[in-house]
């Protein structure tokens, strides 16, 4: 257990609130610092504090760690839109890349010994080989997975002169809800494919549209890796331990479970699950849309003390599910 809080940027957001989840109920003390933009107030769980601040705030980012002991971050704030990415590079710039500079001098200045930092399998481009490994080129394709790759390049380079140590997780597509119900991804206009699938099952959208049809993919869809979100959360516990473990060593790890789904598979299986048909509106590719990205997962299940727990399509589609009912109780 470390010696001291954990801070979590962007703890009010859909993966920062399941990794506080996931802390508190591992015993860590957290305290969350969030501009609340995209995220909620009241999707911070209780047991851990809020402050509302952007990361590149200097005094506030750093003031909060005086104040709280703060010994680990986990960096979840940020934006993560593709598309947007390509009409608005300069605020992935400037949300990804300049803030988290600013984030890490933070961290560095405080003397904090470990940060965890939420990559992308956006880093890969269009991978020369699927499943792409970490060792793979990283030649991203967008401002999105550029953003991010940056970020990692400045935290290897940190760590090598600062005694400071990283985990860089690579996401590759998130997905699903806690299954106990407490938290799930709430964002309006959300852009995450199973989150929309769930929506318009639910009513909340007329359609799905499905970006592409003539990739070099076996149903001419998008191909992608999904992970559930309370795994994910678990790898970056696991991810804190191991830093915490062996202080001198960094880690850059993929965070998949090594099986695509096509879009068509997606929203079949939300079809199978619901019992009724989503319909689906075929559009044209969106800018900067590999065909398919899947995950080498063998080095984060060799590297952490973590074993998937959620690793079915099926059930991630069921918890999202839930997600949905439990925000039409509560009329959002």
């Amino acid at each position: 257990m470390i010696d001291g809080k954990v801070m979590v940027t962007g703890g009010a957001g859909y993966i920062g609130s399941h990794a506080v989840l996931a802390l508190l109920d591992a015993g860590h003390q957290v305290v969350v610092v969030d501009n609340l933009v995209t995220g909620f107030d009241w999707a911070v769980d209780r047991r851990a504090a809020l402050v509302q601040a952007n990361v590149a705030d200097d005094d506030a980012v750093r003031g909060a760690i005086r104040e709280h002991g703060v010994r680990a971050i986990l960096h979840f704030a940020g934006s993560v839109v593709v598309p947007e990415s390509v009409s608005d590079p300069l605020k992935y710039y400037r949300n990804n890349t300049a803030a988290s500079r600013s984030l890490i001098e933070s961290a560095v200045a405080e003397g904090v010994a470990h940060f965890i930092f939420s990559s992308t399998a956006a880093t890969y481009g269009t991978p020369e080989r699927v499943p792409v490994a970490e060792g793979d080129p990283t030649v991203p394709i967008n401002p999105y997975g550029m953003s991010k790759l940056m970020t990692e390049a400045m935290l290897r380079d940190v760590a090598a002169a600062h005694p400071i140590n990283y985990a860089a997780l690579r996401y590759f597509n998130v997905a699903g809800a806690d299954p106990q119900g407490r938290s799930g991804q709430s964002t309006i206009g959300a852009t995450h494919l199973i989150k929309i699938a769930v929506e318009a099952a639910t009513g909340k959208r007329d359609a799905v549209g499905v970006y592409g049809t003539d990739f070099d993919t076996p149903d001419g869809t998008g191909v992608r890796d999904y992970i559930h979100v309370t795994d994910l959360a678990a790898a970056h516990v696991a991810a804190l331990d191991l830093l915490v473990a062996e202080p001198g060593k960094s880690h850059i790890l993929n965070a998949g479970y090594g099986r695509g789904f096509s879009v068509l598979e997606v929203l079949d299986a939300v079809d199978r699950i619901t019992n009724r048909t989503i319909e689906r509106r075929l559009e044209g590719r969106r800018a900067g849309d590999p065909a398919a990205l899947v995950a080498d997962n063998r080095a984060i299940l060799a590297t952490l003390d973590w074993t998937p727990k959620h690793a079915d399509l099926d059930g991630i589609v069921r918890d999202a599910l839930g997600w949905e009912r439990v925000l039409a109780e509560r009329g959002r």
